[in-house]
């Protein structure tokens, strides 16, 4: 079905801590009331970056930004927006001159970014696989299964400059090949989602928007390492809505044939488990990490032997952050010299 207005509720952390789901619930009922349930579409969707302003309501295709929507707000927005057209100037996004922004893509704070990791962030909903797959996700899975070797991939993840996001800064793709190389026929991916910084939401952010893409980010992953029929995703329980997420999104993908035996048909097993972490600061390093997967105390052992050589059950581990895992997808799907020409040499 078509719709003629699409009202996108923001349902990040930060917009739920502040009530958007009763407000969601606000404008199912109110668009019912006003018989206008055929032609507006409510929809839920991950943290767009304005945290301080929730809950915030964006309408589609207008690109109005409402900030900090209560639920009496709702019925004005509904008659007059919705109804008569007149977006509601009140509660309208405004620059920190006081001026109103019209749409949300002229606010001084988006107009210049350049998502990459986030760019699903916001616009889709997290929890239906079909919108990520329209917005050409799984796409960069299915060419490396059906037209890339391993040694392709980890050449294009090494030729794109890729580095470890979570704060080192390693070659993504030499990470890759020092996992592949290790001896050994078993062998595991891990997402650090491990967030221990006070304040950092980096990681969240990009898991309660668009965990597909975090997945896919892993199954190539695996793909390239060879040898890798399991994956685990580690994440502090502090993060109930990213962990909520990416659990929907696990078990969409395996109904979709993206996770779990002959993905795609081509005969390449992978499957993802999340392991939950008690918040220890000291699990963010990965040695640490990886003996709490293990279900021991997360305590760092000294290197070497490097998680490549011997990592979760004493196998050879590739363990990278959950942006860097978001990465990848874009990577393989524009080419790695439209990754490496962004930003300064």
């Amino acid at each position: 079905m078509i719709y003629r207005t699409h009202v996108l509720v923001c349902m990040g952390t930060a917009c739920v801590a502040s009530g958007a789901p009763k407000v969601m619930n606000a404008f199912e009922e109110e668009i019912k009331k006003k018989g206008l349930d055929a032609e507006v579409l409510i929809l839920k969707r991950g943290c767009g970056g304005t945290c301080d302003l929730g809950p915030v309501v964006v309408i589609y295709p207008d690109m109005i930004l409402y900030e900090r929507v209560q639920l009496e707000d709702v019925p004005e927005i509904v008659e007059e927006h919705l109804l008569k057209g007149r977006p509601v100037q009140r509660l309208m996004l405004k620059e920190v001159t006081g001026q109103i922004v019209r749409s949300m893509m002229e606010y001084s704070f988006f107009a210049k970014q350049h998502k990459i990791a986030l760019e699903n962030a916001g616009k889709i909903d997290p929890e239906n696989i079909d919108e990520y797959i329209a917005e050409e996700g799984y796409e960069a899975l299915a060419r490396v299964l059906t037209q890339m070797t391993p040694e392709e991939v980890i050449e294009e993840m090494k030729k794109s400059g890729l580095r470890g996001r979570g704060g080192a800064g390693f070659p993504t793709g030499l990470k890759w090949e020092f996992t592949r190389k290790a001896p050994g026929t078993e062998k595991y991916v891990v997402c650090n989602a491990d967030e221990g910084d006070p304040g950092a939401f980096m990681d969240r952010s990009i898991m309660e928007g668009d965990p597909h893409r975090v997945l896919e980010g892993m199954a190539i992953a695996a793909y390239a390492i060879g040898n890798v029929k399991k994956g685990y995703i580690y994440i502090r329980a502090e993060y109930p809505i990213a962990i909520e997420r990416l659990e929907i999104a696990m078990e969409q993908a395996r109904e979709y044939g993206l996770l779990g035996e002959d993905i795609l048909g081509s005969g390449f097993d992978f499957d993802v488990e999340i392991r939950i972490g008690a918040g220890a600061f000291v699990c963010g390093e990965e040695t640490a990490l990886l003996k709490s997967v293990e279900g021991g105390r997360g305590e760092p052992r000294p290197k070497p032997p490097f998680p490549a050589q011997k990592g979760v059950w004493g196998k050879p581990t590739n363990i990278n952050n959950v942006e860097t895992y978001a990465c990848v997808a874009p990577i393989i799907r524009r080419g790695a010299d439209w990754f490496a020409s962004i930003g300064t040499e």
